[in-house]
Formats: structure tokens, C-alpha cells, sequence
């Protein structure tokens, strides 16, 4: 299975907030420290304020947060929340055209091997991303805590 650049830019966003703590962020800050596009980061903070993951605050001072604690954000849930397909091969979905799949246990042992990589995946948090020790660096490549650079 491969994560899709949405789940990837998902978590990232996640990890940033999840730095500032209570301070709020814009989605142009992220995506300068990120270096990724701002209109994909759009999409991706409009999703996660509708699924409950971030709080969105408009205005001149506005920005976005974590609406919930680092802890509570699952990054198995995340993935689940984010990926739209996890059809591994044709035989999960729908038109299936394979001739040998009334025969065939590859569907069987893909499934499991599905539900070990979320069995995984739900055993950490967020809080676990931004685990002490790894901080300081985390906050030093992404430049958290500096005062952001206006470009107008």
C-alpha cells in the first residue's frame, strides 16, 4: 500500500500544529516551511477542520490549531479518515474482471496483511510523532517559534 501525498500532507500539518501547541498557524506558514503547494494545503486543512482534527479561526488574526490533544489523534483513524482507496488490488473493489478469483487466496492474504498494517499504524498518536527527544529538531527544521517571514 502506498500512503497518497494527501495523507502525507495531512500528517505533516498535523505535526506542525501539534509543535505550536495553542498557537495558531496559517496555512501559508506551513506551506513555506514545507515547501509544498498552498492550494493542496487548502484542501487538505478545509478536511481536516470538517473531520474534527483542527480548529479553523477566520479573520485578520485569524489561523488553524489542533482542536484535539496530540494523544487523541490516532494516526491509523487519520489514515483511514484521509486514504480513499485501499483497494490493494483489483479483486477488492468493484468490477472485478480477475478469472481466478473464486480460486484465488491473494485477496485473503492481502486483507490481513491490511489489517496488520492498521493494527500497527492504531497503536500511535500524534503525542508519539512529537516525542520529546525528537522536538527540538522537529521545531528547528521547521523553524517553530521563529517569527515567520511576511512575503507580500
Amino acid at each position: 500500500m502506498r500512503i497518497t501525498r494527501y495523507t502525507d500532507y495531512s500528517i505533516r500539518v498535523l505535526i506542525y500544529l501539534g509543535l505550536k501547541g495553542e498557537t495558531l498557524a496559517t496555512i501559508q506558514e506551513i506551506a513555506d516551511r514545507y515547501g509544498i503547494s498552498k492550494n493542496h494545503l487548502m484542501k487538505v486543512v478545509h478536511d481536516l477542520q470538517l473531520r474534527g482534527y483542527i480548529d479553523t479561526i477566520r479573520g485578520k488574526n485569524g489561523g488553524i490549531r489542533l482542536r484535539l490533544q496530540p494523544e487523541r489523534i490516532n494516526i491509523g483513524r487519520l489514515i483511514r479518515d484521509t486514504e480513499q482507496d485501499m483497494t490493494l488490488v483489483e479483486c477488492f473493489g468493484p468490477g472485478n474482471n480477475c478469472i481466478i478469483t473464486p480460486f484465488c487466496d491473494l485477496k485473503h492474504v492481502l486483507n490481513e496483511a491490511l489489517e496488520a498494517f492498521f493494527k500497527v499504524l492504531d497503536g500511535y498518536t500524534l503525542a508519539d510523532l512529537l516525542k520529546p527527544e525528537r522536538r527540538p529538531g522537529l521545531e528547528r527544521m521547521l523553524g517553530v517559534g521563529e517569527i515567520p517571514v511576511v512575503v507580500e
